[in-house]
């Protein structure tokens, strides 16, 4: 994926005070790119879209990266998560 940086000529903010939208697209985008962190398994806890990555820092070895590959398993959003 490439995410394009909103153009800096632009403000940042509109008329209300509230975040533009080409910069609250941008935040959006670079905030799902985030690796995800916690303890213990996301299976049945973490809902996250397809590719998200999520680093278990109570892991061991061959048991701390997951991606979630699936949208979701009978409906449940927090399922579908792939020890990698």
């Amino acid at each position: 994926m490439n995410i394009i940086a909103p153009n800096p000529t632009n403000s940042i903010v509109n008329s209300a005070g509230r975040m533009a939208q080409a910069f609250w697209s941008w935040t959006q985008e670079i905030t799902r790119m985030q690796v995800a962190v916690g303890s213990g398994s996301p299976e049945g806890v973490l809902e996250a879209p397809v590719s998200k990555l999520y680093m278990d820092t109570a892991g061991t070895a061959g048991n701390i990266l997951y991606v979630k590959r699936d949208a979701a398993i009978g409906g449940d959003a927090t399922q579908g998560w792939i020890l990698v």
